[in-house]
């Protein structure tokens, strides 16, 4: 029997990962792939605690997805409102209403989480 144990330092951290590594691929079903999966949960929160991203800005995300898209502030209307409007949004000048986050979240795909900024 494997005795696993919480992820409490930056060298458990590093010991829990070697493992994982060693036991990637292990056949579903055996003890190898269950010591993984519970590998696998601790690493993320150790990761989630000591690593965490925070979600972009809202005019960053929106940015971003017009650079990919290669859209300019005249494509935001349709999501955000009149040209005007689009300009104090993009400017900071207004917040994001809950329509304009759901618009750009349906129309665009861009995340809610980006958008609403928790």
């Amino acid at each position: 029997m494997v005795t696993i144990n919480p992820i409490k330092t930056e060298a458990d951290y590093e010991t829990a990962l070697a493992r994982v590594e060693t036991l990637w691929g292990a056949e579903s079903g055996t003890l190898e792939s269950d010591e993984l999966e519970v590998l696998f949960t601790l690493v993320e929160a150790y990761e989630a605690r000591h690593y965490s991203i925070a979600p972009p800005d809202p005019i960053e995300a929106i940015k971003f997805e017009m650079e990919i898209r290669g859209f300019n502030r005249k494509d935001l209307e349709p999501y955000i409102g009149s040209r005007g409007r689009v300009s104090e949004i993009m400017n900071r000048k207004r917040n994001l209403s809950i329509d304009m986050i759901r618009n750009l979240h349906k129309g665009l795909n861009i995340p809610l989480e980006s958008l609403i900024n928790v």
